[in-house]
């Protein structure tokens, strides 16, 4: 079996063009030991240094970059291997499972030709013949819970949990000593990301291997791994006992990992995300909640949508009632492939719904002609999950903040407006930001710019899709205070969609839980989140990850 460690390991970046930092320093000073058949979480947030460290393994950084230190594998030092020797390396003695799936698949070729790959380049008397490859290859499958036929379809045909699944399942041709999993369930609903944290413990055990796991959620680390080790600006900070970490932590930015993350049920973290939002009288103000007496802003009511598919009918909601007050914030919660999105985008005019449907905004049918649903779409706005595919590359903050206006032929002052929407967004000073481009911005930045854009146009409510899906800690605990603090300050109400049941808990005033394209549970957050009456909302809840679960270290 194969030790893995790291010797005084400090990577640096040379950078040039118009983002030229000079050197840039990822990864400082760090020392670290995996023993054979031993389980570490690397923690920290974007840009701590995490990737940089674990791909430096099998030698997976780009040219730019400057490695000094030791990464021993099997006393050998990486940075020593011939090319033939590292590509003997690569999938036998360790192997990767990436963070994107769908990015990291040949969307050209299918599942089982991918993985065959894999097999060619690495040929054992296991699986010598093409026949014995073809059948390694449903073995694998099978070790992931996915059935053989899977092998002959392409990454797009797969659900995001399937899609990660073959990603393990390539991680694991080869028979590897040690598996690097970065971020292997972001974006992933509670249930699916359970699944593949179980699947990945059972084959950690089963095998004798050992786990290297990167995520910034420490309540998904521990669920997985023996050992935390946690990351900032490329050093590391602390390394201990997971329940010691999660429970005990040292260090002033452990103990804020710890409690990025709500446990539902705590009334500290209740209608309170950590963030600068967090204290005072606003705090208080938040925790009333939205008045009973509040007027309705949207009503839906008998909202079904079907879609037609090679002549087939296909459901995808079925007559669903949901109510949003001026003020409230509801969660749309639900799995993917729940009807969520759909939904949305019927309450928004973007998709039509069957006979039989009724939509009011502010006591009035949502109008289905272009040029009356643009006037209704200054009231209503959408905030896209992915703020770095919502955004034009090539455009400034200013540009993509003002398209909307330009869009609804704003005939005011449009850089007072787009100024007034940064500061509103907590873009400030706004000059810091208008000349900007997204990738000269954090992940966090570039969400704000969105909403910013939606705030341009006054809207009365915002639904905002998986708003902090793929965002660290800190920064989706800033958004999320960000929601809340726009609903003091400007009245907004909002429907945020996500599968995040801590996000219900830390914002919303009521909780809507989706499956199979209908309502089956809707009502106060509190009695939801705390007594679900529905077996699919009580699954929901048993599969989120919570500190509250990690097993505390015990007493010496």
């Amino acid at each position: 079996m194969a030790d893995l460690k790291f010797e005084d390991v400090s990577i640096t970046y040379r950078t040039s063009g118009r983002n030229d930092r000079g050197e840039v320093h990822a990864v400082k000073n760090v020392s670290l030991d995996v023993p054979a058949g031993s389980t570490l979480g690397i923690a920290g947030e974007s840009g701590s240094g995490k990737s940089t460290l674990v791909m430096s393994v099998l030698r997976l950084l780009p040219k730019s970059s400057k490695l000094t230190g030791r990464v021993l594998l099997n006393n050998t030092d990486v940075a020593e291997l011939s090319f033939g020797e590292l590509r003997a390396v690569r999938w036998t003695s360790a192997s990767i499972i990436f963070q994107g799936a769908m990015h990291s698949l040949n969307p050209v070729r299918t599942v089982g030709q991918q993985i065959i790959e894999a097999l060619e380049l690495h040929v054992t008397d296991e699986w010598k013949t093409e026949a014995a490859r073809k059948e390694r290859v449903v073995e694998l499958l099978g070790n992931v819970d996915l059935p053989a036929e899977k092998a002959n379809v392409y990454p797009h045909e797969l659900s995001g949990g399937q899609r990660q699944r073959v990603m393990i399942a390539m991680a694991l041709a080869c028979n590897p000593e040690i598996i690097i999993a970065d971020e292997p369930t972001t974006a992933l609903d509670v249930i699916v990301q359970e699944q593949i944290l179980t699947m990945i413990s059972q084959l950690v055990v089963e095998r004798g291997i050992s786990l290297v796991m990167i995520s910034h959620d420490l309540s998904v680390l521990a669920t997985a791994c023996d050992r935390i080790a946690v990351m900032r600006n490329g050093e590391l900070i602390e390394v201990g006992p997971a329940g010691q970490i999660c429970h005990a932590p040292r260090e002033p930015y452990t103990q804020k990992l710890a409690h990025a993350f709500p446990t539902i049920g705590d009334p500290a973290s209740r209608m309170r995300p950590v963030s600068r939002h967090e204290q005072g009288e606003a705090d208080a103000q938040e925790r009333t909640g939205v008045p009973d007496d509040a007027p309705v802003l949207l009503d839906a009511r008998r909202v079904s949508v079907t879609y037609r598919t090679g002549g087939r009918k296909v459901p995808a909601i079925r007559e669903v009632d949901l109510q949003i007050r001026r003020g409230e914030i509801v969660a749309l919660v639900g799995q993917s492939g729940s009807g969520k999105t759909t939904l949305a985008n019927t309450l928004i005019g973007l998709q039509e719904p069957d006979p039989g449907a009724e939509i009011l905004f502010d006591g009035t049918p949502i109008p289905t002609k272009p040029a009356q649903l643009r006037e209704f779409h200054k009231r209503v706005q959408l905030v896209f999950q992915d703020p770095s595919a919502a955004l034009n590359p090539k455009m400034t903050v200013y540009e993509s903040v003002a398209e909307g206006l330009r869009v609804q032929r704003f005939d005011g002052d449009e850089e007072q407006r787009v100024r007034q929407s940064l500061i509103e967004a907590e873009l400030t000073p706004p000059e810091d930001f208008i000349g900007a481009i997204p990738q000269e911005l954090s992940g966090g930045q570039r969400q704000r710019v969105v909403i910013a854009g939606a705030l341009a146009l006054q809207p009365e409510l915002l639904i905002a899709d998986e708003p902090v899906a793929s965002l660290d800690a800190s920064v989706r605990g800033e958004i999320l205070g960000l929601l809340l603090s726009l609903r003091r300050q400007l009245g907004l109400a909002a429907l945020v969609i996500t599968h995040d049941l801590g996000l219900a808990w830390n914002i919303a005033d009521s909780v809507a839980v989706m499956h199979r394209g209908q309502l089956v549970e809707y009502g106060p957050t509190e009695a939801v989140l705390l007594n679900p009456q529905h077996s699919y909302t009580k699954t929901l809840l048993a599969a989120a990850p919570s500190i509250g679960d990690v097993k505390p270290e015990p007493q010496q």
